[in-house]
């Protein structure tokens, strides 16, 4: 997954791609987004993560076949009813959610999330 803005690359942060190859004589590795080859030299390769569990964040405007949701009381800052919402609706097929009938309750009683600042005039 690629964690920032390249536009040069034109790949964007959230764009999830498939590793094809590395060159270890060219420091090389070449990623495959959407049926486009990308390369990156190795010093790049900071801007990629491994993308087999995501955050809620990093997924909003994805969908995915099959969504697994952790939801337990120790993650209480997370437990927001807009996050349980996107997080629902990333799945295409399944969605699973895993953990405590509590913490799913609070988060879906919980719809305060941050107030934004954005000094736009109300």
């Amino acid at each position: 997954m690629q964690i920032e803005n390249d536009y040069d690359k034109e790949v964007y942060n959230g764009d999830i791609g498939y590793v094809e190859g590395v060159d270890l004589n060219e420091g090389e590795l070449t990623a495959s987004f959407d049926g486009r080859t990308v390369s990156y030299l190795f010093g790049e390769l900071d801007t990629l993560v491994l993308a087999y569990a995501a955050t809620i964040h990093k997924s909003q405007g994805s969908e995915y076949p099959a969504v697994v949701i952790p939801v337990l009381t120790q993650h209480y800052a997370m437990l927001q009813r807009n996050l349980r919402y996107t997080g629902n609706t990333r799945g295409k097929r399944l969605v699973v959610i895993v953990g405590q009938r509590k913490a799913v309750a609070i988060a879906v009683k919980n719809v305060s999330g941050r107030r934004r600042w954005s000094k736009l005039d109300e």
